[in-house]
């Protein structure tokens, strides 16, 4: 499976909006064949609709206006093709949450996972969906 490619002044953007969210995780995706936009995403995590354990420094929700502008691109000619969202615990890996949120959903998109600390951008990695082990999969990998 091949992995979507991010072109680096789009990795730039979602490393910014990263560093700009810190504490709180950030979210978005990124539209075009191939990749020319990103579109930022406010973090709807506090909203406490979904994970109401959870709060925006542990995890992420794209909701409202922007969900519906992102579920009805894939009726248009610019789907969204990527999710991005952010860990701020320096590792960029797929949680148990991401899977079980992404797998609900099954939007036809990957997934980047931008992690950080307070100090600095840490690593990011790409995962999609692969049928032959029914579960997403790393495709991607960039240390920062």
């Amino acid at each position: 499976m091949l992995a979507i490619a991010i072109p680096p002044p789009a990795l730039e953007r979602i490393y910014t909006h990263a560093r700009e969210s810190f504490p709180d995780e950030c979210c978005g995706y990124l539209v075009g064949d191939p990749i020319d936009e990103v579109v930022r995403c406010r973090n709807a995590q506090d909203d406490g609709e979904i994970n109401p354990d959870r709060s925006a420094d542990r995890g992420f929700v794209i909701a409202g206006r922007e969900l519906f502008v992102f579920a009805k691109s894939f009726e248009s000619s610019r789907p969204a093709r990527v999710v991005y969202h952010s860990h701020t615990n320096g590792r960029a890996y797929f949680s148990d949450t991401d899977r079980r949120m992404a797998r609900d959903a099954m939007y036809p998109v990957q997934h980047l996972v931008v992690a950080l600390t307070g100090d600095a951008l840490v690593e990011a990695a790409q995962f999609a969906w692969s049928a032959d082990v029914a579960d997403f999969v790393e495709i991607a990998r960039w240390v920062i």
